[in-house]
């Protein structure tokens, strides 16, 4: 017989769609009710347990796929990917992507003059394991403006997106660092509201810092329940 535990409810910690401070959510948010569509069969079973077949090996160190070394302070992420009764949830695919250490994407709408860096993609997926776990190297990234509003920077961030036993069951949010100033004044932030936006920043941690090479950091995520971190348009699921 399996253990019988409590269900804890989600909160509220998801962003909204509208949030005016944000200003192309005005734009973007549903304008009439939304119309939930049956999911299939399909969309609901595949393609678990063989996404290495499915979308290639694991890329874990996003410093290591070009010729170079990227510019920048080389980190180490590391955490686990938890339930709502903080159980691991394995082979769960982790998406990363990034700008450069100079707050610059590789893509052809991001033409802001801070330089690319021809050794960093600022792309990368892991996988969990049994435990829940993942790793992964990376650069830290800038902050860059993004036109919301007069003299608009974006707080440095690391973009996930986290794909269970099927890609409709895709999720999306984004990592802080601690002490970073942009964070209180930034409004995609702060479309989530305290507390829950803590949830979203890493927390240095020496242990996974690995002398005269990276400094580390720690980032839970948890799907659900009272402790979920929030996720981009959860709350209209």
């Amino acid at each position: 017989m399996t253990d019988m535990l409590p269900y804890n409810h989600e909160d509220a910690g998801a962003p909204p769609s509208l949030f005016p401070d944000y200003r192309s959510s005005i734009q973007r948010a549903p304008s009439q009710p939304l119309v939930r569509i049956p999911q299939t069969l399909t969309e609901m079973t595949g393609p678990a347990g063989c996404w290495d077949r499915l979308m290639g090996s694991a890329m874990a160190d996003l410093t290591a796929h070009h010729k170079g070394s990227p510019l920048g302070q080389r980190i180490i992420v590391s955490g686990r990917v938890l339930d709502e009764h903080g159980r691991p949830v394995p082979n769960t695919v982790m998406e990363i992507w990034q700008a450069n250490s100079a707050g610059r994407y590789i893509h052809s709408k991001d033409n802001w003059d801070a330089p690319l860096d021809p050794n960093f993609t600022g792309a990368g997926r892991v996988v969990t394991d049994e435990q829940g776990r993942y790793r992964y190297v990376t650069i830290r990234p800038g902050a860059y403006p993004w036109g919301n509003h007069r003299n608009a920077w974006r707080p440095a961030h690391i973009h996930l997106s986290l794909l269970g036993p099927a890609f409709a069951t895709r999720l999306v949010t984004q990592l802080y660092f601690p002490d970073d100033p942009l964070i209180e004044i930034d409004p995609i932030a702060n479309a989530v509201p305290l507390p829950y936006r803590q949830r979203m920043v890493a927390r240095f941690d020496m242990k996974t810092t690995q002398p005269n090479w990276a400094l580390g950091y720690s980032f839970d995520v948890v799907l659900r329940g009272r402790d979920q971190t929030p996720f981009e348009g959860h709350h209209d699921r």
